[in-house]
Formats: structure tokens, C-alpha cells, sequence
């Protein structure tokens, strides 16, 4: 075959998923916190294609808006079938070229499978993406003749008893050099139970002419499962999670029970770490060495240094965490948090926008918002950092060696310096000079005579 000059990707994305029974396209309902569409979308653009070509049709405009993606956009106004929509983009691409036809309801599909897709394609064949399973369902069925060559795809409303019994199925995807699919698309017919344009009747046709029809067998079976309603939508959610949980154990982790984690984007873990159950990880997390995540903590957007212990029903977004911290449980650590070696935030305890230096202790109860907090200081339960005046935000400054007592309002802009000592209950508005006691309540009264309201006004 003449040299091929690249390959493009066509994604299919004009399915309107009425099964799922909702308001969004099915192509962005989402696996591990991720579109079905950008699934697909990542992995053809780690093939390197020449361009990647996203087929829409309704709800496009919603699907697009939604696409960050540099992606070529075409729509399907009317809704004939899967070969009607391969039509609509193939205008885009060069007759030396090679396409390879994609669909944004199979999100896991692997690289090695398209590769060998695509190789084949290249020899001048009709590619085909094949896998056997043990319940078929409505899928389309692989027919072959008595020599196992591929005959044909049946679709499951036009099959007969004998053909449903096969087990080998179509995975919707296909390689081919662009100039014969196109030949090919033109001929097909909408003569079937649906009364549209089938993709999969190319493979007919190409049988006719004398074109190779190579099976691609996919590495696993996962690799193809598609979405059509929201329980296959739950079942491809446990494969994808099921792949991350073997990935982090490859790496060294531990998981107390690989069914009960959730990857909702990229992680990576250090050697011996230990996840408990139901521990949500999102966005970019890193895991240093021998990090403890108890029951029920979400990561997201964060790093974690080595021997970091995150106690149960924890929150860390956006922060980065120094080796030997111990965190929670029930501590909220939010965007902008800094926390340098050895620092305990304990249980109830809120930051955001704060630094706090080696061996600082908040253990309970504590809000420190806009803060930078020294090393070795002493948080007290009940502490609070007015940061907000109602229109600003302004910042607190400790330094290091602080003792804040329990109760503690400070108010911000506020500076107080190393080895200074708040007295508990205090209000704390002007700057605290270093090593300086400082006292901000209201002087105590006791007063004789009073009585209880119930014996008040002569009552017994």
C-alpha cells in the first residue's frame, strides 16, 4: 500500500442517550470524575494523531462549551446512524490518510489496542476492534465463515437466534485507510430494522471488494465496555476505579479494600502507603513514602510528604503538606495551606491561606484563615483569625514559640511576635510585642446577692 501520511481520529459524539434519562449529553456524563468524551479525547491524542475530529449532534453546543480540548468540531443535524455520522467529518481528512474511528461512550479504551488498530490499517486492511464476553447483550455480533474470517457485523435487531449465540462482539471500533472507507460509506444502505446508515456495514462491503477484514482482539474486555444507561454507567465506573486501585498497588501502596476507593484523577504514591476505605483522591495528589489515609478522607490537589498520617473524615484541597504531619480527624485544610514538618492539625480545625512552620500544634477546634504561624507555636481550642472585615481580607502574623490560649479572637491585621503568650478568652487587636504577656477580656465580677430568675421577686 501507498504511504500513509498520519492518521486522524474521528469521535463519535452525537448519541443523544435518552436512556440515561437526562438533561446532558451522554458524552459528558462522567467516569472517575472525567467526561466519557475526554477519556477518549486523552487517549487518541497520546497516539499523536494529525487531528482529532469530534462528530456532535444534539445538545453539541453544551457538549463543546464543556470541551477544553483542541478538537476539530462537526455536527450531525440529523441523526442516521453511525455511518451518516463518519460521513460528516470525512471531508476533513486526506485520501493518503488513515482514520480511526472512535466512540465517546467507550472511555477505556487502551493504546496498545488502537496501535495494533491502527498498524493494520496501515497494511492496507479494514481493521476492526473485536472482544468475546460471556453475555453479549444487544451488541453487535462478529460473524465468521468456516475459515474464521470476518464475514460481517450483525446487529442485535437483526439477528437471528443462531447469531445472538455468539459471543464475540463488535467494540464500535474501526481503523481504515481513509480513501477506501469512504468508497465504502458510500455504498451503504439504510435497509435494517432502525432505518439507518450502519458503520458496521462497511465490513460487508469491504468483504465484497476483496479488502482484508483484520479482527483486533482487545486486551480486556473492560477496554470496550460502552454506556447507553446509567447502570452500565456504574459498572464502567468499578472498572475504571478497579484499574487505579491495581495501578496503586503496583506502586507499593496497600488498600484495605480495592472496592472501596475512588480516583477522580492523577495520583502518585510512594512505597508503603496504607488507604483505607471509601478515600476519594482528585485532581493532581501526590503520596510521599508511607503516608496513612484513614477512612473516609479526600484528597484533592495535593501533596503529601512522606509519613503524613491523615486521620479519618479528613479534607485536604490545594495544600502541600511536609513529611511527619498528622492531620484530623475531621480537619479541613483548604486552599493555599502550607504546612512545613512535624505540624499537627487536629480534629474541627479549619485553614486556609495558611503557613504554619515546623512543629506547630492545632489541635482542636481552631479557624486560621489568611495566617503564617511560626515554628514550634501552640494553637489553643476555640482559636479564631478575624481575616475578614466585611470587605478585605487581611492577615495574621505569629511568629515563632507562641502560646495561644484557648478561646483566642484575634483580629486581623495583627502581628504578634515570637514568644509572645495570649491569656485565654482574649480579644487580641493591636500588635503583641515579643515574649509579652498579653491579656484581652473584659474584667471578671462577682456579685453577692444575685439570685437565680426562678427566685427572684419574693418566689420560693
Amino acid at each position: 500500500m501507498k504511504a500513509t501520511k498520519g492518521f486522524a481520529v474521528i469521535i463519535l459524539a452525537a448519541g443523544e442517550g435518552r436512556r440515561m434519562a437526562s438533561n446532558r449529553p451522554k458524552a459528558l456524563h462522567e467516569v472517575g470524575g472525567k467526561a466519557l468524551l475526554h477519556h477518549v479525547i486523552d487517549t487518541a491524542q497520546r497516539l499523536r494523531p494529525k487531528q482529532v475530529v469530534v462528530v456532535v449532534g444534539q445538545g453539541g453546543e453544551q457538549v463543546r462549551a464543556a470541551t477544553g480540548q483542541a478538537v476539530t468540531w462537526v455536527r450531525q443535524d440529523q441523526q442516521l446512524g453511525t455511518g451518516h455520522a463518519v460521513v460528516q467529518a470525512l471531508p476533513l481528512l486526506s485520501d493518503d490518510s488513515l482514520a480511526l474511528i472512535l466512540c465517546a461512550d467507550v472511555p477505556l479504551i487502551g493504546e496498545t489496542t488502537l496501535t495494533a488498530a491502527l498498524a493494520a490499517a496501515a497494511s492496507g486492511a479494514l481493521a476492526l476492534v473485536t472482544v468475546e464476553v460471556e453475555d453479549a447483550a444487544a451488541l453487535g455480533r462478529i460473524k465468521r465463515d468456516a475459515q474464521r474470517r470476518i464475514e460481517r457485523i450483525v446487529e442485535f435487531k437483526d439477528a437471528t437466534a443462531a447469531e445472538r449465540a455468539i459471543k464475540e462482539i463488535n467494540a464500535g471500533i474501526l481503523a481504515a485507510p481513509a480513501k477506501v472507507l469512504r468508497r465504502l460509506l458510500a455504498s451503504v444502505q439504510p435497509d435494517n430494522a432502525q432505518g439507518e446508515y450502519y458503520l458496521t456495514d462497511v465490513v460487508e462491503l469491504a468483504v465484497a471488494e476483496g479488502i482484508a477484514v483484520q479482527g483486533v482482539c482487545a486486551e480486556d474486555a473492560a477496554e470496550v465496555l460502552g454506556v447507553n444507561d446509567r447502570a452500565q454507567l456504574a459498572v464502567l465506573e468499578r472498572a475504571f476505579q478497579w484499574r487505579q486501585a491495581q495501578r496503586l498497588m503496583a506502586c507499593g501502596a496497600t488498600l484495605a479494600d480495592p472496592a472501596r476507593l475512588d480516583v477522580r484523577g492523577e495520583v502518585g504514591v510512594g512505597r508503603d502507603c496504607f488507604i483505607d476505605v471509601n478515600v476519594v483522591l482528585k485532581g493532581q495528589v501526590r503520596l510521599g513514602e508511607r503516608v496513612h489515609l484513614g477512612p473516609g478522607a479526600v484528597i484533592e490537589d495535593a501533596d503529601l510528604g512522606d509519613d503524613v498520617r491523615v486521620e479519618a473524615y479528613t479534607l485536604i484541597e490545594g495544600a502541600r503538606i511536609g513529611a511527619r504531619c498528622r492531620l484530623g480527624p475531621f480537619a479541613r485544610l483548604r486552599p493555599g495551606t502550607e504546612l512545613a514538618e512535624e505540624v499537627k492539625v487536629g480534629n474541627f480545625v479549619e485553614t486556609k491561606n495558611a503557613r504554619l512552620g515546623r512543629g506547630v500544634k492545632a489541635s482542636h477546634l481552631a479557624y486560621l484563615g489568611d495566617v503564617s504561624v511560626g515554628a514550634a507555636s501552640n494553637i489553643g481550642a476555640g482559636t479564631v483569625t478575624c481575616n475578614y472585615d466585611g470587605v478585605d481580607k487581611h492577615r495574621t502574623e505569629i511568629g515563632e514559640d507562641v502560646f495561644v490560649g484557648t478561646n483566642a479572637t484575634l483580629v486581623a491585621p495583627l502581628v504578634i511576635e515570637s514568644g509572645a503568650f495570649i491569656a485565654a478568652g482574649s480579644t487580641i487587636t493591636a500588635q503583641v510585642p515579643q515574649d509579652q504577656l498579653a491579656v484581652g477580656r473584659g474584667r471578671q465580677r462577682n456579685i453577692t446577692g444575685w439570685k437565680r430568675p426562678s427566685t427572684r421577686k419574693g418566689k420560693a
